[in-house]
């Protein structure tokens, strides 16, 4: 089907409405604080990629590598860099994934999702997975040298610095970034439902009338009483302040509602359903589904085996 002016509208405004929440993410304690473990630990660069982004590779990191750092002072090399990050988003849009550059460094992504959506990429790497020798440099420097960018002063004592990363220690780190992605993706959803500093305070009545009656069969009529408002009036503020519809919000809270309970192993999954407020188990499979990206049974399974360390391996992807 052709897409006309009011899809193309709808899809740019969901793009930027998912760059805004990377944004948010990006500035958020529990993100600065892990960005800071996760470098601080390994030595490695890591940064939080926004889907379809055009930074260079690992943009705001302050353990970049030296050698990929003077690459990308060049245009020529700037490009190929480019190339690589587009290359990289769509090997990992279902799972984590490594790819080799044209220099023989290795950069690991993995995705961050809202619901079904793949939002960000939690991207490291700059690595080899293999000792540098002087024949691989040799021919590094002649592709180089083939597009235009000859190596600089220093470029190759970069190279013979850059960190070798092991295949068992590659692979801890991948696990480490797909518990965390798992974890940013609850942030996100979070986020997404949380109280706008700008809220008016009719709004905030029924978000505090929403919260406290979140366990029980909620109307939009109910919620508009409670903001002492008509329904039409309602939907329209509510929507401007929220950036999402009554319904839109009351699923995604009472998601992140069952997805907290879901914490406890020994709550059934239909007991937190009808504990957060779903009528119906199709209705809540289908809520949770949407919005989780997964089915609840699939979301309880990958959070224990995160807890217990048994999380399989990740897809490993080497191109050149």
């Amino acid at each position: 089907m052709q897409a006309t002016p009011s899809t193309l509208g709808a899809q740019t405004r969901a793009e930027h409405a998912d760059r805004d929440l990377v944004d948010r993410i990006k500035k958020s304690e529990i993100y600065r604080t892990y960005q800071r473990a996760f470098e601080s630990a390994t030595g490695l660069p890591l940064t939080l990629r926004a889907a379809g982004s055009f930074d260079e590779p690992l943009h705001g990191s302050k353990h970049p590598n030296a050698f990929c750092a003077m690459m990308t002072e060049q245009n020529k090399t700037c490009a190929a860099c480019l190339q690589h990050q587009q290359r990289m988003e769509t090997a990992a849009h279902d799972k984590a994934a490594t790819l080799e550059c044209f220099a023989g460094l290795s950069d690991s992504a993995v995705p961050v999702r809202v619901g079904e959506r793949v939002v960000a990429f939690l991207q490291t790497g700059q690595i080899l997975l293999r000792k540098p020798t002087e024949r691989r440099f040799q021919t590094v420097a002649r592709e180089l040298n083939d597009i235009g960018a000859p190596v600089a002063p220093g470029q190759k004592q970069a190279y013979f610095d850059t960190p070798v990363v092991t295949t068992q220690r590659h692979q801890s780190i991948l696990q480490l970034l797909a518990i965390f992605a798992e974890h940013l993706s609850l942030v996100s959803n979070q986020l997404m439902v949380a109280e706008s500093a700008s809220e008016s305070p009719t709004i905030a009545k029924a978000r505090i009338f929403i919260e406290e009656h979140l366990g029980e069969e909620l109307s939009l009529g109910q919620a508009a009483r409670a903001a002492g408002m008509s329904v039409y009036y309602f939907c329209k503020v509510f929507k401007k302040e929220k950036g999402l519809t009554f319904t839109e919000y009351l699923a995604r809270l009472r998601v992140e509602a069952v997805k907290t309970m879901l914490l406890n192993p020994h709550k059934r999954i239909s007991e937190a359903a009808y504990d957060a407020g779903f009528q119906s188990l199709s209705q809540f499979n289908r809520v949770f589904r949407h919005f989780a990206g997964e089915s609840p049974s699939n979301f309880r399974d990958t959070l224990h085996a995160h807890s217990a360390g048994t999380l399989p391996g990740s897809r490993l992807t080497h191109a050149a």
